[in-house]
């Protein structure tokens, strides 16, 4: 048997990448949230792909890839509602059929494409915003031709411009009343563009300046039928602009609630009310445009970047800085959300695995711990750990989460925030315990102040907690000591728990600040790190057994191996280099210079990978500590810096087709670079990964019910019905309905399949049986037609069609045949008898 080919290693963006990119787009049939005919769909742009989401349930339904680069830009195809153009800075534009996933046409357009839009009126073009040739930070508005030609990847180098001189921002472009005019902001200039009249009328805002704030645009939209514009600007101030079809008659009125910018504005379908939203977190309903009437709705989590409308005006939502997507009724009230990866400034707690969940855990909100689900993108649910307001101010120091640790099984959670003073740091230990009821953390011991200074590292002894005894924490920090906290039996009366945290046992060496502590994977040794040495104590005893250094350079991170290579110590320094000890010889077994920014060990195999900066590269390494060679190297492994790493185990482990995989079959790796963005290493086709078949049925089963749709579905439920009475059974028509050209026909929609002519041969071909899989009749027959051709041709059509009919029964299937043959089969008994099988001798 021959081993398929491996398939290539491929970086992968699966997460983290912000929804805010573009604004968000809701399909056609987008209907109220709740009871009702059925949901509509919610697309959004997020990072290299096209996301489609549910309303109703928030589930991804599906993901769109294709794309090079970051996606700009989406818009539904005004002349079919169930197709997507989508624009991205890899210079193309792609039509989509969303409901399938399917790309229907690529058009290279050739340039960076920063915003995109599509209007009814304008038929075969859609608008896009380029950079300007051969000049820096300047862009025009174009309008791009998109040829109907035959094919698939096409070019569309037709441009025209429209508007020289505009801002890349996509809010910064509006156009109104059918697309009889565009409207552009940039600084403090407004211009309208006239299609028909083909005039250009420039407004500047510094001729109406009054005496408060910044008077510059931020963003723009334009009423949906009547003759006016709404901006935005940087001191809060919204101004709606009427006559501006002269250059000097022009009016405007404001209004004013923001404190600060206003990040976007919308009308509502029939332009009767107006939405703004900006970093107070508080989506504003505008009634007519006047300052007395309007409504809010406040504490939606984060700054507001898009707003968008549903095409009946039943559903809005809002874009949020912190990666979360809110769907709000048209009464203003909140309907659902989804919260992506939070991104937040900096990720002092690392990658950290949950044990329950297998989801990954890291800071999220200020002061809270978030809990990613790497499957759907989407955050799980959000632990508030410093349990304090967090005031949104520049320059103020506020406490928050920088270590984090879970336990063997996730039973328990330990917990260090921090308020950085000059003179009195305030420091905090949590020990968080598992409610099964809640199906939650709660907070079971806090220490203020373990440590006289920072803490720089903390874990549990890594073993099956199957009694509290065996649980231990280490913490290090650069007080120069380790400490070990154990659980102890709570002796206060008023205590609602029986058990707490207590420290044990404090440990130093020279008086060097601790940094890093690791256990020994069985628990009986511990690992602990003083500047450039590193030293290991017994966990029972608490004594020192050995020390090892390899100056100069601080110890940055340690681990030990695994499994067969439990007796190797695993060490990397500030100035990158990747050291290997053997515990049993204590001795240094090999070294390597790699500038390793990332040390991650595999939890359920030998395989460690050590991610390198070199030459503005990162590079990955996976070995095996008792191998100095590495067993898979990845050079130019991503163009950003990797900060963190992490191996997520699989729920079963994965088939691969090459030994230098094999690292990734029990479990996958996952990193974060310094732009926040999550990627990971596949070996799975695009196909395969995002389009698992439990999207498809998602998607079919919240679909509209119709009756046509009924009555297949009561066929579909005879015809499974007919299977299950049959034991499962299929007879010759299973290779047919397995064929991938029938699957092809059957669920690709009519409006993007080939011609006839191109899928009858290929459909007549799947229908043909092939020789390797010839049943007993298919060869009798073959003989009969070489070695009595001159027999009429009628009796041996005759002859088949009654053969073929009898092996139908179901009860041959089952073993229940007759004692006496049927003549057909007699006849084609005795043309076999009659072939010399002679030749086979010779083998």
């Amino acid at each position: 048997m021959v081993a398929p080919a491996a398939a290539a290693l491929r970086v992968v963006r699966c997460g983290g990448s912000s929804f805010h990119g573009a604004r968000a787009v809701f399909s056609a049939d987008s209907k109220q949230v709740g009871p009702g005919p059925g949901p509509g769909y919610l697309l959004c742009a997020s990072g290299d792909f096209v996301k489609m989401y549910s309303v109703a349930t928030e589930e991804m339904l599906r993901l769109m890839g294709g794309h090079a680069d970051l996606v700009t830009g989406i818009q539904l195809n005004p002349h079919n509602h169930v197709q997507l153009y989508s624009s991205s800075l890899d210079g193309t534009i792609k039509l989509w059929d969303f409901m399938d996933g399917i790309p229907i046409k690529t058009f290279t357009v050739g340039s960076k494409l920063l915003a995109l839009y599509a209007l009814a009126r304008f038929e075969d073009s859609v608008f896009v915003v380029i950079p300007k040739r051969g000049e820096r930070a300047t862009f025009q508005l174009v309008s791009v031709k998109l040829t109907k030609a035959a094919g698939q990847d096409l070019e569309a180098k037709e441009l025209s411009v429209v508007l020289d001189g505009v801002d890349a921002s996509p809010k910064s472009i509006a156009f109104g009343r059918e697309g009889e005019y565009v409207a552009s902001v940039k600084e403090i200039d407004l211009q309208v563009y006239f299609f028909k009249q083909k005039q250009l009328n420039r407004f500047c805002v510094s001729a109406v300046k009054t005496k408060s704030g910044n008077n510059q645009f931020t963003c723009i939209a334009c009423h949906p039928t009547e003759d006016c514009i709404a901006t935005g600007h940087a001191d809060g101030k919204i101004r709606i602009w009427r006559n501006f079809y002269h250059k000097k008659e022009y009016t405007y009125s404001t209004l004013h609630w923001h404190h600060d910018t206003v990040m976007d504005l919308a009308f509502s379908v029939e332009g009767s009310s107006l939405l703004s939203g900006g970093v107070e977190s508080v989506l504003v309903l505008w009634h007519n445009q006047s300052e007395c009437e309007k409504d809010f709705l406040p504490r939606l989590g984060s700054p507001i970047e898009y707003i968008s409308m549903a095409s009946d005006g039943t559903l809005c939502c809002t874009l949020h800085t912190d990666n979360r997507i809110t769907i709000i009724n048209s009464n203003l009230r909140f309907a659902r959300s989804i919260q992506g990866l939070i991104k937040s400034a900096d990720i002092k707690t690392g990658l950290v695995v949950d044990p329950r969940t297998k989801a990954l855990v890291l800071n999220g909100e200020p002061g809270h711990l978030q809990f990613y689900c790497l499957q759907s993108d989407q955050q799980l649910f959000s632990l508030d750990i410093v349990q304090r307001q967090y005031i949104h101010q520049a320059g103020l120091n506020q406490a928050d989460l920088v270590k984090v640790a879970f336990s063997a099984r996730g039973k328990w959670l330990a917990t260090v925030e921090e308020r950085e003073e000059v003179t009195d740091p305030e420091l905090q230990l949590k020990l968080w315990f598992y409610d099964e009821e809640a199906q939650s953390f709660k907070l079971n011991t806090r220490i203020n102040m373990p440590h006289e200074d920072q803490i720089t590292d903390l874990c549990f002894r890594d073993m099956d907690e199957l009694e509290d005894d065996s649980v231990i924490l280490v913490t290090t920090g650069r007080d120069c000591v380790f400490k070990v906290w154990v659980i102890v039996e709570d002796t206060d009366p008023e205590a609602q728990q029986s058990v707490s945290w207590s420290c044990d046992f404090i440990g130093s060496y020279h008086n060097y600040q601790a940094t890093n502590c690791c256990f020994s994977e069985d628990g009986s040794l511990l690992a602990v790190s003083f500047e450039e040495t590193v030293t290991v104590w017994d966990s029972v005893t608490w004594d020192l057994k050995c020390t090892f250094c390899h100056p100069p350079g601080k110890i940055r991170n340690i681990c030990f191996g695994r499994l067969t290579c439990s007796k190797y110590l695993i060490g990397v320094s500030d100035d990158g280099f990747l050291c290997c000890w053997n515990l049993l010889s204590c001795a240094l077994e090999w070294s390597a210079h790699l500038n390793i920014l990332v040390l991650q060990p595999d939890p359920l195999s030998e395989y460690i990978a050590a991610v390198s900066w070199l030459s503005k590269e990162s590079s990955l390494f996976v070995f095996k500590p008792n191998e100095p060679r590495p067993i898979y190297i990845q050079r130019n492994l991503c163009r950003e810096k990797i900060q963190l790493a992490a191996f997520i185990p699989r729920d079963e482990p994965e088939t691969v087709g090459s030994e230098k995989y094999l690292w990734l079959r029990r479990s996958q790796l996952f990193f974060l670079t310094d732009t926040q963005e999550l990627m990971t290493l596949s070996t799975k086709s695009l196909q395969e990964r995002l389009t698992p078949a439990s999207k498809q049925l998602a998607v079919e089963e919240s679909l509209p019910v119709t009756p046509f749709s009924l009555l297949l579905g009561k066929h579909r439920r005879q015809q499974s019905q007919d299977d299950i009475d049959l034991g499962k059974l299929f007879v010759h028509n299973k290779c047919e309905q397995d064929s991938p050209a029938v699957k092809e026909l059957l669920h690709t929609p009519a409006h993007v399949l080939p011609s006839a002519s191109f899928l009858c041969p290929i459909f007549i071909n799947s229908l043909l049986i092939s020789k390797e899989n010839k049943s007993a009749e298919e060869v009798a027959d073959e003989v009969e037609m070489e070695s009595e051709k001159t027999k009429d041709d009628s009796d041996e059509e005759r002859d088949v069609t009654e053969m073929e009919q009898e092996d139908t029964s179901p009860l041959e299937l089952f073993g229940e045949m007759t004692c006496k043959l049927p003549k057909s089969q007699e006849k084609e008994l005795r043309k076999i008898r009659k072939v010399d099988y002679s030749w086979i001798s010779a083998f």
